[in-house]
């Protein structure tokens, strides 16, 4: 310290810079109310200063791109001058600004904030897709930004906004793989929708776990009619095809003839059937009051420390509940070349690789949102949801 003068250190610099906007956010506030001006909407707080940023973002760029400030004579017989300005509305977050966008001469000039024939700024693409999402139709989507933000958007604009995610999701679906996958896990989802008239169409899902032990969605499919091994011949090829040369372990739900697909891609991965699926299927066959105990007897089958040991207990089990449930019993004994590969691995391991469901349940719910109330769309829109919900990653 010295003649009076104290000297400010980051700390105490970023405190007085804080304190000045806070003293200014006051301020502005305080102005508002005396004036009678609101804080949203039209000719609001928040609108005139988003007017007044832009404005000063585009007179910066236009400054960049001519090469001199306002009124510097330096601009006189440069080659390129300012040319006026001229009034368009783009759309925002907090309803329409009417801003003054700056023009060159020679029209060469390109705003990077508001581009030309731009009138949305980018988080109301945003906010349209999270409705879209959400299982809003286009025209419930225009209602409410008008109600909210006295924002009218055609839902032909609504269904443009929509639709630019279709080539970002054909980028995706396409995308290189990587070589080598410990586990894979895969299974159809089904899910109503309108071509002409309702039906179920299966959504094939196939989901990686990278060696760095992360999800990775590796696509996703619609189908025709019923989930069938020939169709998911079809997907695992394209995986493949994608890079995904080798696949340790490919859990699967026991559709019949999956196993074969599996091994023509893949000839030396092992194929792990779903535990939650076979017991789910094992209680089809029996009586809603007999759940419990097939439930309480099935556990030392899938628990067993060994190959071995699970077979004296489906023994038991078979000695228990063949006379009432022969079904059961004959379809864990079919499932069993198919069961059986989890038990030699580690409980750390086993939790991991003996359901599909805690890997698919995600994209379930998001199909789930489109096939609701209303919701009854294309299958290109089951997949496109499933992007702008962020269930996959670009």
């Amino acid at each position: 310290m010295s003649d009076g003068v104290v000297m400010m250190g980051p700390p105490a610099t970023a405190l007085a810079s804080k304190i000045a906007t806070e003293e200014l956010a006051v301020e502005l506030l305080e102005r508002a109310r005396a004036e009678g001006v609101g804080l949203v909407g039209p000719g609001g707080l928040l609108a005139g200063l988003t007017k007044r940023v832009l404005e000063a973002g585009l007179e910066a760029e236009l400054t960049e791109h001519v090469g001199y400030e306002p009124y510097d004579p330096a601009g006189h017989h440069s080659g390129n001058s300012r040319n006026g300005v001229r009034s368009k509305t783009v759309i925002t977050d907090i309803g329409p600004v009417q801003i003054d966008v700056p023009r060159d001469r020679a029209g060469t000039f390109e705003p990077v904030i508001v581009p030309k024939r731009q009138r949305r700024l980018g988080g109301v693409d945003q906010m349209v897709l999270s409705l879209s999402a959400k299982g809003l139709t286009h025209g419930e989507i225009s209602a409410h930004l008008e109600e909210i933000y006295e924002t009218k958007v055609s839902k032909e604009t609504i269904t443009r906004i929509t639709d630019s995610v279709i080539e970002t999701m054909a980028e995706w679906q396409n995308r290189p793989l990587e070589a080598v996958y410990p586990v894979v896990f895969v299974d159809a989802i089904f899910v109503k929708i309108r071509e002409g008239q309702v039906a179920n169409r299966p959504i094939y899902v196939a989901v990686g776990v990278t060696v760095d032990g992360e999800r990775d969605i590796l696509g996703l499919w619609a189908g025709e009619g019923g989930e069938g091994a020939k169709y998911w011949h079809h997907v695992l090829t394209e995986v493949r095809n994608r890079g995904a040369g080798d696949v340790c372990i490919l859990v699967c739900d026991g559709l019949t003839g999956l196993p074969d697909a599996v091994a023509a891609v893949w000839p030396q991965a092992i194929v792990q059937t779903c535990i939650v699926h076979l017991l789910r299927n094992s209680f089809r066959y029996a009586s809603r009051k007999d759940w419990p105990s097939l439930a309480k007897d099935l556990k030392p089958i899938y628990t067993a420390p060994t190959e071995a040991a699970a077979l004296e207990r489906l023994a038991d089990f078979a000695g228990r509940w063949e006379a009432r449930y022969p079904a059961i019993v004959k379809l864990w004994e079919n499932a069993w070349a198919e069961f059986v590969p989890f038990l030699s691995f580690d409980p750390e391991v086993r939790a991991v690789i003996y359901t599909t469901d805690e890997i698919v349940n995600p994209c379930r719910v998001a199909c789930g949102v489109a096939s609701g109330r209303r919701g009854l769309r294309r299958r290109v829109l089951v997949v496109r949801r499933l992007l702008v919900l962020g269930l996959v990653a670009v």
